[in-house]
């Protein structure tokens, strides 16, 4: 869904948008879609990621289907505005490892009139609530929660589990690191 204000073309009107769930479930590529849009309409756009996520490719962001899109890796949300200026459209990827300073700094974009789209984990692998992502959910104007497969039952799963025993709060993940879990095997579930 690319969203628009309908009512008034002349007026400044910028919203913010998360994408989020688990990983797997398809966020990035949530992300990328919009972003190609508006490039393919003329519009200009910025795309962030921050520096910590070097996974796959320190200037794109790419999904698990191949899509990619040129980004900027930053040390911090603080770098966002100035990179961003002018932009009417700006994407954030994997916003659950910037810290909490990335919900005032999208807010004043979304107020300057830009529109902004984070996407990232809702949920750590200890099933809490994931960075800013509690306060970007609360406050964002629209939310998308994806889910990916919980691929020993087929349910929608609603978290990761962590193969590794890596102690580390934040462990960049890939499929050999980690898995969706679906609900019913919550430990929290599975004491009672």
């Amino acid at each position: 869904m690319f969203l628009e204000n309908t009512l008034n073309h002349k007026e400044l009107f910028g919203w913010i948008k998360v994408i989020c769930g688990s990983m797997f479930s398809g966020k990035t590529e949530e992300l990328i879609r919009p972003l190609k849009c508006a490039q393919f309409g003329n519009q200009k756009i910025e795309v962030f990621k921050p520096a910590i996520n070097f996974r796959y490719d320190y200037k794109m962001i790419p999904s698990l289907n191949s899509n990619q899109i040129p980004s900027t890796s930053v040390p911090t949300a603080a770098n966002i505005p100035v990179l961003a200026n002018e932009s009417q459209l700006v994407g954030i990827d994997e916003v659950q490892f910037f810290d909490d300073e990335i919900v005032e700094v999208c807010n004043e974009l979304a107020n300057s009139g830009m529109r902004v789209i984070v996407a990232g984990l809702d949920m750590d692998d200890q099933e809490n609530p994931f960075g800013p992502m509690p306060a970007f959910m609360a406050t964002a104007e629209h939310v998308t929660k994806l889910h990916a497969i919980f691929v020993k039952t087929g349910n929608l799963a609603q978290c990761n589990h962590r193969k590794s025993d890596q102690e580390d709060s934040v462990l960049l993940g890939v499929k050999d690191d980690h898995e969706p879990l679906g609900k019913v095997t919550f430990s929290k579930a599975s004491d009672n």
